[in-house]
Formats: C-alpha cells, structure tokens, sequence
C-alpha cells in the first residue's frame, strides 16, 4: 500500500509539472505575438474620432422662402442718379436685413408688425392687417396695412427698415388682381377685416403663391379717388354693381391709349434684377 500511495504521489505530482509547463508556453507565445503585430501591420492604428455633434432643429421658427425673390426696393428707379448711392443703400439693408428678417409679401397679404413704441403699455405694439400698399425704394421702403378696428378703419404705414420695428410675420402669403390696394379704402369694411389673433396660415415655400382673384364691392360715391378712369387700371372692383354703363363709357373719355407704346416709361431691368439679387445672396450668406 505505502508503494502504491508513493506511486500515484509522483503521478499527480508529474501532471501537475506539465500543466505548469504548457500554462506557461500559452502565456509566452500569446505575449511573442501580441509584440510582434506592429511590425506585420504596417499601417497605423485608426484614430480616436469623437461622435458627431447631434442637430437641434426648432421646429417652431417658420420656414424661409426657397423662391428667388428680390423685394422691390433694391431695384433703383430710372432717373439720373449716382448708383454709388444705391450700392452703398444696399449695403445697409443687407447689415439690417440680418438683424431684422423681413420676410416675402405682397399687396394682399396679411402682416402682424410687432414695434418698439414709447407710448404703448409694455413699450411693444402689434398690429395686424393686409398690406395694400408697397412703395418706396432703398432704405426709404414702407407698407401700409389696413384694419377695421371697432367699425373704423385704421391703417398704418411701416418703414420698413425702421430700427423700431422687431418682427415682421406673414400671416396668410397672397397675390391680388392689382398691386395697389388703395381703393379698399372705399370698399366694404368686410374686405378690409382682419382677426387680431389670426394663426399663420402655412403655405409651400417652393411653390407659387397663391393667387386670389377676389373682387370687391364697393360703398355709394363720392370715393376718394376715380378709380374708373383707365389709368389707374383696377381690376378687382365690381363697377357693374357701383357704376351705370354711361359713367363707364364716360371714364374711358381719360384713357391714355399711347402710353403702351411708350418704350421709355418702363425699362427692362431683369439683368439688374439677376446681378443685385447674386449680391444680396452673398453678402446674406456671409
């Protein structure tokens, strides 16, 4: 018995020395190839590159015009004037333009200003009407907008680039049959109406603009102007239900027939339109 314990002893004793000896092996070739990788890579290990920073888009700021629009007071008028003048105008409507985002709009549109006002309670006053009227050119541009405020028509004329004024919001973007709207003045107040706290109406910044071809009524003479008479060229009155046919033929007695023909009362502006609408894209982007 003592042999056979002494035995078994030497046995145990023996695979435990080879257990040791082969843990031992596996250790030195893993560690042999861990130092012999890079010099059988020859390229270099990547590099650390942070994860991208992620994108906050606010989805409650309205979304800016894809169409190629140039406002009407970059255009300069035709008449003997430095254009030194105008470029230097221009520079500072684009320096004000990006403090200030004047939007896209047009006679019929319906605007809320928001102005800086001394005399208002909490020094802000919002106004909201539709703009009939857009004259103006360079720094001198303005709008007026029209509203009928407890059965009395109120109308304000906005400069434009006014320091004052701290926001411009286009509340429904259209067109009409006519690009002065002057004349509502003497329509009905309901045409002139507008709801004080109207919500944006969304429209597609790449389409076209909706175009309304709405004609009004207007009150019983005397009006403020004779818009019968062709040289105003209104289209979106209904004279039939305001004006017999004899007073019509008797307006047309104004009409000034040869100044279609007149080639130099309007000049061709559109590659001034292309070269300042470039400038202004460049500068807006910087």
């Amino acid at each position: 018995m003592a042999a056979c314990a002494k035995g078994l002893e030497k046995c145990v004793f023996s695979l435990r020395l080879l257990r040791n000896l082969r843990l031992q092996n596996e250790r030195f070739i893993s560690t042999s190839l861990c130092r012999l990788a890079p010099a059988y890579n020859s390229e270099e290990p990547p590099k650390f590159t942070p994860p991208p920073k992620p994108v906050i888009i606010d989805k409650t700021q309205t979304v800016a015009s894809l169409r190629k629009f140039l406002s009407p007071e970059f255009i300069p008028p035709r008449q003997r004037t430095d254009p030194f003048k105008f470029s230097i105008e221009r520079k500072d409507m684009i320096r004000r333009r990006k403090v200030l985002n004047i939007p896209e709009f047009y006679a019929g549109s319906i605007l809320a200003v928001t102005m800086a006002d001394p005399n208002a309670s909490g020094k802000i006053n919002r106004f909201v009407g539709i703009c009939i009227q857009r004259t103006g050119k360079g720094l001198g541009a303005t709008c007026v907008l029209r509203n009928i405020i407890d059965g009395q028509g109120v109308e304000i004329c906005y400069e434009l680039y006014s320091p004052r004024i701290q926001k411009i919001d286009v509340l429904k973007l259209e067109k009409r049959l006519d690009d002065n709207l002057m004349y509502l003045r003497d329509a009905l107040n309901e045409y002139s109406s507008v709801d004080p706290d109207m919500k944006p109406v969304p429209f597609s910044p790449t389409g076209e603009v909706p175009f309304n071809k709405m004609k009004v009524r207007m009150r019983p003479k005397p009006w403020s102007k004779r818009w019968e008479r062709p040289k105003f060229n209104i289209q979106g009155i209904r004279f039939d239900l305001s004006l017999t046919p004899e007073k019509m033929e008797h307006a047309q007695k104004w009409a000034q027939p040869w100044l279609e023909y007149d080639m130099l009362k309007e000049y061709d502006t559109s590659k001034l339109e292309e070269q300042i609408l470039s400038e202004v894209q460049q500068e807006m982007s910087k």
